[in-house]
């Protein structure tokens, strides 16, 4: 057993769909959730940037003595979750990709994959579709340039502006969307609006069960009783944790 906290980490308020699954799935866990804000979007940025900015994070949170480091973050995950690994090889780190393997597995024909920039083209995601795909499914692999910032800004207008541009031509031609981003998950409704036959998928379920399966095996799970705590770290605002701890609470 270990009392230690769980770390995740965001390029911002993205993270927070996965933070309250893990909570959903974990509840006698203590939670360091840090929210990367000033350096949002990450999937605008270069791979050496993007290693620089989360080897700093999770050399914050290691020195919080976090058991087990969680990236809620696609585009994170799929460009430096298998170096960071080789740098802190003691360290278990979980992952989070888009849920194209669910979109499959539940035998939807005709799939969305909407994304940051670098998800989009990245390998692990071109890997995805191709290992996935049928001859009898269609997978529309989209970039949400700008979107995840527009979130973190809280633009409504400007986010609902976006979608329509982003989405409107695929209402008659989709069955799911792959939610290929976290932050994305704080605009379910607002994509409804747009497409609202089409099934939203992510996978914060995975992650979570992921997690508690590491902890499992490493002998790491809390021997609290009651329910743990949750410390939220955000680096451009203290009011975006006013703001996260209002999405938490929905």
């Amino acid at each position: 057993m270990n009392n230690y906290k769980i770390g995740v980490f965001d390029s911002g308020l993205g993270g927070l769909s996965v933070l309250k699954e893990l909570i959903n799935t974990l509840p006698n866990e203590d939670y360091l959730f840090y929210e990367d804000s000033i350096n949002n979007p990450y999937g605008e940025k270069t791979e050496e940037e993007l290693l620089k900015i989360t080897s700093n994070i999770v050399n914050y949170l290691l020195e919080q003595k976090c058991k087990i480091i969680v990236i809620a973050c696609n585009t994170a995950t799929t460009s430096c979750m298998k170096k960071l690994r080789e740098i802190y090889e003691d360290t278990i780190f979980v992952g989070t990709v888009p849920a194209i393997k669910v979109a499959y597995d539940n035998n939807y024909k005709n799939v969305i994959n909407l994304s940051t920039p670098y998800t989009q083209n990245s390998k692990r995601v071109c890997e995805l579709i191709n290992d996935f795909k049928n001859d009898d499914e269609n997978i529309y692999n989209i970039s949400g340039e700008n979107l995840a910032n527009l979130i973190e800004l809280n633009k409504k207008e400007e986010i609902d502006e976006l979608l329509n541009k982003l989405l409107s031509s695929y209402k008659d031609k989709c069955d799911a969307l792959v939610l290929g981003c976290t932050h994305y998950s704080l605009i379910k409704d607002e994509i409804k609006k747009v497409l609202p036959n089409v099934a939203l998928l992510d996978g914060c379920t995975g992650v979570a069960n992921e997690v508690k399966r590491q902890l499992e095996n490493n002998h790491l799970l809390s021997d609290r009783k009651g329910k743990g705590t949750l410390e939220i770290i955000n680096t451009k605002s203290n009011i975006l944790i006013e703001r996260s701890m209002e999405i938490l609470s929905k």
